[in-house]
């Protein structure tokens, strides 16, 4: 019998780790999805609305200033002395005021910051989810590109161990049944190289169309590749580095600092106010007055203050402060669930990554070993101790082996991004040293 030419196999495996041409790192294809991404750009345009809201808070601590013009025409009548005329007047005002003592004024002002420091918290986890969403569609047409090629190596190898079993027939040495169990086990591989083709194609689209390039080339996998552990490597870090950075619990916090200025608005409703006021007027009347025939201008100036000082209204401001007070509670319950949130996400991605580096270490081990029952396999159906079906069972073995570790490898890369989101500190620059482990 000829055995399986080793030099086709080595070739068919070897197209997972060979980089296509043009091939475009992930660092880039992050690029140029902040460009085209709809979901990102709505995110910063939201962004920027948040932070144009948060200037207009700022007006009601700055000076106002109002420009009044009017021109009115009216008809005098008198009977001593004997008038009829009509009568033109033209005034205008120029008038200011600049708030002294306007505490819910002020507590808005401060609201406005608060709302910046939540547009910037949303802007971060708009950024971080589109990190994750590209290396995720990145490493998704890897893994359906590595399948493809395994699938295409072990169609490769059943083909010729179909032709092994046909010849093996042909001359007398074995069953019919070896060559319809190599059949079968031909077809089948034939109908999951169609299935690998076509998840191949939809995951290359999903990717297109999330960085709006065609036919996206993206970097393989470097191997042998060396996959780092996380550092540090207590899960409490972690936690406490969540705790600190996580847009969520930065949003949950600054809601709970909104909710108590809201509070300090609502009791300003007992306070008094106090403004500085300023005018300046001009009235002239071009063909005089009622009681003077000639042209009249004057003119008035006024500074002063202006206090008030709420005495009752009705029981509504009690009732803000509590509605106030309730709502400042359940700020707080709100950030409390967000931290414990938060904490149990960055465990789950922790343990997750530390678990899937142990599936990798696992598979690698598997992987040698089933190559080596597949070599043990073949010498055995050389020498008669071994069948057909043997062969044919170690054969898909060693492929499926091949498949969970390549996808254990990508799972874990991807695992690393989304324990830094977890924890809020995923940035742009972790995309560069995650490009140090693919091909260039």
């Amino acid at each position: 019998m000829k055995k399986p030419s080793l030099f086709s196999l080595t070739l068919a495996l070897g197209v997972a780790g060979v980089a296509p041409a043009q091939a475009q790192s992930l660092l880039e294809l992050y690029e140029s999805a902040r460009g085209y991404d709809a979901a990102w750009q709505s995110a910063k345009a939201q962004y920027d609305a948040n932070l144009f809201r948060a200037e207009q808070a700022r007006a009601g601590v700055l000076p106002a200033a109002n420009l009044g013009a009017g021109v009115t025409r009216s008809n005098f009548e008198s009977t001593v002395p004997q008038v009829d005329r009509g009568i033109t007047s033209q005034t205008a005002t120029v008038s200011a005021s600049q708030p002294l003592y306007r505490p819910a004024n002020f507590a808005t002002w401060e609201q406005g910051k608060r709302q910046v420091e939540l547009a910037q918290a949303q802007l971060a986890a708009a950024s971080q989810d589109l990190i994750i969403r590209v290396s995720q569609a990145y490493f998704d047409v890897l893994a359906a590109q590595d399948t493809l090629a395994f699938v295409q190596a072990q169609k490769t190898a059943v083909a010729e161990q179909l032709a092994s079993a046909k010849r093996n027939f042909e001359v007398g040495t074995s069953t019919i049944t070896d060559t319809r169990e190599a059949q079968a086990r031909y077809d089948l591989v034939i109908a999951q190289e169609i299935a690998a083709e076509n998840d191949l194609r939809v995951k290359k689209l999903a990717l297109d169309a999330l960085v709006g390039k065609p036919d996206v080339k993206p970097n393989p996998l470097a191997l042998p590749a060396t996959i780092p552990a996380p550092e540090p490597v207590d899960v409490n870090a972690w936690v406490q580095q969540g705790e600190e950075n996580s847009p969520a619990i930065r949003q949950a916090r600054t809601a709970v600092e909104v909710a108590q200025l809201e509070t300090e608005k609502a009791k300003a409703g007992h306070k008094p106010t106090l403004d500085l006021t300023a005018s300046y007027g001009v009235t002239r009347n071009p063909g005089g007055t009622g009681t003077v025939p000639t042209t009249t201008r004057s003119t008035t100036g006024s500074v002063g203050l202006a206090f008030n000082l709420p005495l009752f209204a009705g029981f509504a401001t009690q009732n803000r402060i509590r509605e106030t007070l309730s709502l400042e509670e359940r700020a707080q319950a709100d950030l409390e669930a967000s931290r414990r949130t938060v904490a149990q996400a960055i465990r789950t991605a922790f343990f997750g990554l530390v678990s899937g580096q142990g599936q990798v270490k696992a598979l690698e081990a598997a992987e040698a070993s089933s190559l080596s029952a597949l070599d043990a396999n073949r010498l055995g159906y050389q020498v008669g101790v071994r069948i057909n079906i043997d062969v044919l069972n170690s054969q898909s073995q060693l492929y499926q082996t091949k498949r969970d570790l390549a996808s254990a490898r990508y799972s874990v890369l991807v695992g690393h991004l989304k324990l830094r989101q977890a924890t809020g500190t995923l940035l742009p620059e972790d995309l560069t040293r995650l490009n140090a482990l693919l091909a260039k």
